[in-house]
């Protein structure tokens, strides 16, 4: 979200990808969430890897639905492995995430939570509670702010305060820029950016970033990430 933390830097790993419009959202890979839910009676499943470098990385796997009959929720999970030299460990949680304004009104907002358990000792590794916003500029720029509480037991703030915010500009109809900073607690600040493919505007979502992000020793890390929708 990292690893044997679902979060990175605070933010959960099942962020779900926004319903409307595919290109314009975040999530996935991303640190910073949208105040958006997925389309209502649609599911996703969010992949992705990432390299801090020759001996640390993680790989993940996030499903998510929003049910028909509750368009404002989506209900998901978060399956990640990680490795940092000869030590690795497998964590597993849910998530929630309710939209109490939608986007479309000009300034949306909700409510993220969950957190992770691992599965090698059954011990709560990460938890955090995010209230994203999301503020539409135009047809072809968002911006998102996430605020909220994270804890992480193997961090040296086991309990702090996150914080960030994002860009997201789409370049054509299937591809989006995404700039992202954020920090957790007292750490250093850390951020990315990436292009997001759309391709025609359907069911799959590709993702390359790069940047630093603040779960990890190492102070750069390379993602790619697979969003399907169904």
């Amino acid at each position: 979200m990292r690893l044997t933390h679902r979060i990175f830097g605070a933010a959960l790993a099942a962020w779900p990808l926004a319903g409307a419009s595919p290109v314009m959202a975040a999530g996935g890979a991303h640190v910073i969430d949208d105040a958006a839910v997925e389309t209502s009676g649609v599911c996703h499943l969010e992949n992705w890897a990432t390299r801090y470098g020759p001996d640390h990385g993680l790989l993940n796997l996030s499903p998510a639905c929003t049910p028909a009959a509750w368009p404002n929720m989506e209900i998901g999970a978060g399956l990640q492995h990680s490795w940092s030299g000869r030590a690795e460990d497998t964590t597993l949680g849910p998530t929630l995430k309710l939209a109490l304004r939608p986007v479309e009104a000009g300034l949306g907002l909700g409510v993220v939570g969950g957190g992770s358990w691992s599965l090698r000792s059954g011990r709560l590794e990460a938890a955090s509670v995010i209230v994203p916003m999301t503020l539409k500029l135009n047809d072809r720029i968002r911006v998102n702010f996430d605020a909220g509480w994270s804890y992480s037991r193997a961090g040296v703030e086991r309990s702090a305060l996150f914080y960030g915010g994002q860009i997201e500009i789409g370049l054509l109809h299937d591809l989006t820029l995404m700039a992202e900073a954020f920090q957790r607690g007292d750490s250093r600040a850390g951020g990315q950016v990436g292009l997001r493919w759309n391709p025609g505007g359907g069911r799959f979502d590709l993702d390359l970033l790069a940047g630093r992000r603040v779960d990890n020793e190492s102070s750069r890390a390379v993602t790619l990430g697979l969003t399907i929708r169904h």
